[in-house]
């Protein structure tokens, strides 16, 4: 059995440490207030059952917590008050080297915590240390100096989440819609660099890429592009070719027709296309950003956004291409084509493409291939959509976050070049425990928690507030989300509903189980679950009044989080089946992971919930290998057509390098307690040495997963 040390690292569990604080604390009192040898000893053994119990790796502060209530249990107050000041007087001198301690188990890679904190980053790169070192040093001004202290509590222990602490002392913004169009057509600058408008497609394709490193540098969160901004580039790399496959025949004094020059030429920029897709999927793949890892971005595939015409079918072309190599995947260090994490792709389905005999239906074909090989793309309905966003159809920034529909002074509808601020997010579970099941206390318990969700959203908000556009001049000066002066703040950028910020929400579904002893999916317990998603979107549009800032529902993609909102609860209300007795909580609006339900029935059921969560959305359901099935995918994505604005399919796609293994690699539990991922071929467990891709908080993760995410991933059931 293993524990987590206040560094990070994790250490065997040795129970004779805790029977020697307790008997240090026993000499402290006097004789007849002291605990005997065999009470000492069945606290040791009762702290040790707890922590097998647990079914994962507990922290030191949990242990000791735990040795406190059992010194109580035994009514050995004199001795509890011992170990308790001894605690303390420790706490107290740690607590000015926490920070160093913290950073030297980063560089020793022994940081147990960090280490699956994010599974698309490596902790022993030194750029990913880099990033963690100056995130704890931010973490820790953050801490004592930026936020309220009744922000700093809830966030400790898991009332609220502030996310992206590591990052809130520089004057940083959450994720993106880049304004690709802006910086392709009218110039851009990269590193004091001019970039004029590109006079190719290849070209474009570069420039898209390292723009994209640049802005992932210069914010914390995900960023979208659109294929349609890259689709214009296509007929001047035609054109260009045209002129040179003319000029080649003359100088050859070969006869030549007009349409032979365009079978040449468009053969050119065929070849043209490949090399260029090429390029945006290995250069996103292997760039790597100033925090460490490849840009989180997502690639907007939309017919129906382009006009019908030629610009319409170069876009098919583009998107053609990027499905066919997303279909054949990247190579691994072994030479073996595995499934990349980036660029996500959102494939909108829209009247041409989602019936059979439509224009453009191969391409949903190859779309449906794409997903069962490699599980991309995701699926916008461009129907449902413009449902919900006031006859609309655009991408979400990164995986989720959705912007508000916003009208320049045209009075035209514009998402690109917008951006979100920020998200804190609150555990609904907490909120539900803490009210013992009394309704009429949820409700005021929910009211007070959200009124520090909003004090805290105020303090993003106002960190941003005064930011100069210096801070980040692909953003703020070259176009990609404005194109202000030097020295001129963002300011009016934060109001008016231009950009938003996101009150995030998880653990509906062990919330409403708690408050109504039902699922939320269940008749008697959904009326519940509704109530509290309008209650938050309530607040939400009371804010917006009250501050002129677009404050939006967002439902969270839990990943390090769901583990420390599931420990917080344990700790705060014990295990209470059902609710609290998995070490992860249930990300957003989401149906439990383990309750039994099919795939159409569960997407149908969460549509609901997609209306009520503007901020951000999605939703997935869970399918065996379907390689070999591929019209069942397809009915799939007529569903999602039909009844879900954004939905996606978790299919499985890992390889084993010990043993050239293709399948499931699967999850097992190791002799210490731990959750591990096992070959089933050959046995291998060294996660190092293995290709394991699961779709986790709307996007694509690696094996390095903590405790509590693997679990809920071990927990899946299949609703295909």
């Amino acid at each position: 059995m293993k524990i987590i040390k206040r560094s990070g690292t994790e250490m065997n569990f040795d129970a004779k440490k805790i029977t020697a604080a307790i008997s240090k604390a026993n000499r402290e009192v006097p004789a007849k207030d002291r605990l005997s040898k065999e009470q000492i000893d069945e606290i040791t053994t009762n702290v040790e059952n707890i922590c097998i119990d647990a079914n994962r790796s507990l922290s030191v502060e949990e242990i000791q917590d735990l040795v406190e209530e059992q010194i109580m249990n035994k009514r050995a107050f004199g001795v509890a008050r011992k170990y308790i000041t001894y605690r303390y007087d420790r706490a107290l001198v740690r607590k000015s080297n926490s920070t160093d301690k913290q950073i030297l188990s980063l560089l020793e890679c022994s940081n147990e915590e960090v280490k699956q904190e994010n599974s698309n980053k490596n902790p022993t790169v030194n750029s990913v240390q880099r990033d963690y070192m100056a995130g704890e040093v931010s973490k820790d001004i953050t801490r004592r100096f930026l936020l309220p202290s009744e922000v700093i509590r809830a966030h400790e222990q898991g009332i609220i989440h502030f996310h992206d602490s590591d990052y809130f002392a520089q004057h940083m913004h959450n994720c993106c819609l880049v304004n690709l169009d802006d910086m392709l057509q009218n110039g851009t600058v990269i590193s004091e660099t001019m970039i004029e408008r590109p006079k190719s497609f290849s070209t474009a394709c570069n420039i898209a890429t390292q723009s994209i490193a640049q802005i992932a540098s210069s914010q914390y969160g995900g960023q979208s592009i659109s294929l349609t901004h890259l689709a214009p580039f296509v007929d001047v790399s035609r054109q260009k070719y045209r002129r040179q496959v003319e000029d080649e025949f003359k100088e050859a004094g070969i006869a030549y027709s007009s349409d032979q020059i365009d079978k040449v030429a468009e053969l050119r920029v065929r070849d043209e296309i490949k090399r260029g897709v090429q390029m945006i999927q290995y250069q996103v793949i292997t760039l790597m950003t100033t925090n460490g890892q490849a840009p989180f971005v997502s690639v907007f595939m939309y017919l129906n956004e382009a006009p019908a015409g030629r610009l319409r079918e170069d876009l098919a072309l583009i998107m053609e291409e990027i499905l066919k190599q997303r279909i054949q995947g990247v190579k691994n260090e072994k030479g073996v084509y595995i499934t990349p994490a980036f660029p996500k792709l959102l494939y909108v389905l829209e009247e041409n493409n989602i019936h059979e005999g439509s224009q453009y239906w191969y391409l949903t074909e190859l779309a449906a291939k794409c997903t069962a090989k490699r599980m991309v793309p995701d699926y916008i309905s461009e129907k449902m959509m413009k449902e919900l966003k006031k006859g609309n159809c655009y991408p979400c920034m990164g995986c989720r976050s959705f912007l508000t529909v916003y009208e320049d002074e045209r009075k035209r509808p514009k998402f690109y070049g917008r951006f979100n601020q920020g998200v804190v997010t609150l555990n609904l579970v907490d909120v539900a425990c803490s009210s013992d099941g009394v309704e009429e206390l949820f409700w005021k318990i929910l009211d007070k928690r959200l009124d520090l969700c909003k004090e805290a959203l105020m303090c993003r908000h106002n960190r941003l507030k005064g930011t100069p556009s210096d801070v980040a001049p692909i953003l703020w000066q070259y176009g990609a989300l404005a194109r202000l002066k030097k020295g001129e703040p963002i300011d009016k950028l934060l109001y008016n509903g231009y950009s938003t910020i996101s009150l995030g929400y998880a653990g509906l579904c062990e919330c409403t189980r708690y408050m109504t002893g039902k699922s939320h999916t269940d008749p008697e317990g959904k009326p519940f679950a509704i109530k509290v998603m309008q209650r938050l979107n309530d607040a939400c549009s009371k804010w917006k009044q009250e501050e002129n800032i677009d404050f939006s529902l967002y439902g969270t993609p839990l990943e390090s989080t769901t583990y420390k909102f599931a420990k917080c609860l344990q700790k705060r209300f014990g295990m209470i089946e059902g609710v609290t007795d998995k070490n992860y909580i249930t990300n957003s609006y989401h149906v439990h992971v383990t309750e039994e339900i099919n795939a159409f029935d569960k997407l149908k059921f969460e549509a609901q919930f997609q209306n009520l969560s503007p901020g951000g959305a999605v939703s997935y359901v869970e399918v065996p290998n379907m390689e070999n099935n591929i019209d069942a995918v397809l009915e799939v994505m007529k569903y999602i057509y039909n009844n879900i604005m954004y939905a996606e399919l978790n299919t499985k796609s890992d390889y084993c390098q010990v043993c050239s293994y293709n399948g499931q690699i699967q999850i097992v539990t190791d002799e210490h307690g731990k959750l591990i991922w096992k070959c089933p071929n050959c046995g291998n467990t060294d996660q190092n040495k293995m290709n394991v891709a699961r779709r986790t908080c709307g996007y694509i993760g690696t094996q390095f997963w903590n405790q509590g995410r693997t679990q809920e991933i071990k927990e899946r059931v299949l609703h295909l």
